[in-house]
Order: structure tokens, then sequence, then C-alpha cells
């Protein structure tokens, strides 16, 4: 599966208030991007600082399938 078939997959299937797990792949200052639904990457702003690698329980906030974003909060 290409990643663009991915990230259609997660977005035919999920909508805002989906709790899902996503996997944490990097920290940044302002929260941690992880993978949702395999393989989609997303953004979580929190001051949370879990190690790489950690999953955690999300909430979709938004899904913008024309720049492929999607923005998570903590669930």
């Amino acid at each position: 599966m290409t990643r663009s078939e991915g990230w259609d997959q997660f977005a035919a299937t999920h909508r805002a208030g989906d709790v899902v797990d996503g996997v944490v792949t990097r920290l940044a200052p302002f929260g941690v991007f992880l993978y949702v639904g395999g393989d989609v990457p997303a953004l979580l702003v929190t001051d949370a600082r879990p190690a790489v690698g950690t999953t955690l329980p999300v909430r979709v906030k938004e899904i913008d399938p024309v720049k492929h974003r999607v923005a998570l909060t903590e669930a």
C-alpha cells in the first residue's frame, strides 16, 4: 500500500471526534508527531513528552483531505 492509499483509507474510515491509536515518531517543541492508521503522519500539539515508539490514544480533531493533514487532540 502506498502512502497515498494509506491516507485515502484513513480519511474514508475516520471522522473528527474518532479516537485512534497513534505511535510517536518524533518530538517537537510544540508537540509530537505520530503515525495513525499505520502510516498516516499526524500532529498532536501538547506539552507531554512521551518516548518515541510510545502508543497513545488520540482524538481526531480535523482531517484535511486536500493537504493530507490530520490534527489531533489528547483523548
